[in-house]
């Protein structure tokens, strides 16, 4: 254990006056993200492949977690307009989770189950590809209005990401059927996706606040984490139920 001389203050120095290099507090940032979206995605994979109780009870409890964050984003709002459209926002994305999941294809095994992992793992490629972009090539800013961190590198990397993600993902998930059609739905994905970030960001940045909230470390709050798929998953919902008409 560290002695207090020894700890570093919130400017990145040791109370003995020297400096903690840049790439090792940046590493250390990188790694509490690492860790906790590894746990998080242990935690989604087995509530995903066990189903029934399991799979209702994460999605509850996601569920319960985003409205208090949307509650804590819109507290000075007056009247039950933002509460209504929270409700909207937080329900969309948790039906469409338990449709996919429920829904059976002729000669194809645990249909529901790639179902849900397909729009999910588009959004987790473009989320990073858009992360490690954006902080490499930086550039041109998205929305430095809504944003100031999102880059049109970040947006470009995450878009193809996305699409190479869903050509992939087709080999075990019964929609789309072909290779153009995981491209296109990656691609649409991508910046359905980043709409929904930007959404969000927008939220945060009418009241000031950095994070949603601090429930996942290095992430801020659940919708931090998951405003991309909010808009995403009806949207491929919509794909789906199209296609299978």
């Amino acid at each position: 254990m560290e002695t207090p001389a020894e700890s570093p203050t919130a400017s990145g120095q040791h109370e003995e006056g020297y400096a903690i290099p840049e790439f090792i507090r940046r590493w250390d940032g990188l790694r509490r993200r690492v860790m906790s979206a590894a746990i998080m995605a242990t935690l989604v994979l087995f509530a995903v492949m066990a189903g029934g109780i399991w799979f209702i009870a994460l999605i509850i409890l996601a569920a319960l977690q985003m409205i208090r964050e949307w509650d804590g984003l819109t507290a000075h709002e007056t009247g039950y307009g933002w509460k209504a459209a929270g409700m909207v926002y937080v329900a969309l994305p948790c039906i469409t989770l338990f449709w996919l999941r429920s829904m059976t294809v002729p000669d194809v095994p645990n249909a529901g189950i790639k179902l849900v992992l397909y729009p999910i793992l588009i959004v987790i490629a473009a989320d990073t590809a858009a992360y490690f972009a954006g902080r490499r090539i930086g550039g041109p800013k998205l929305a430095p209005v809504i944003s100031p961190n999102k880059t049109w590198a970040g947006f470009a990397g995450g878009v193809i990401a996305a699409a190479l993600a869903g050509g992939l993902c087709i080999s075990f998930s019964p929609y789309p059927a072909s290779v153009g059609g995981g491209l296109g739905i990656g691609i649409l994905l991508a910046a359905v996706a980043q709409a929904g970030d930007l959404f969000e960001s927008w939220l945060k940045r009418r009241v000031g606040a950095k994070d949603s909230g601090m429930l996942i470390p290095g992430h801020g709050g659940l919708l931090d984490r998951v405003d991309g798929l909010v808009f995403a998953l009806p949207v491929f919902g919509i794909m789906v139920a199209l296609a299978a008409a």
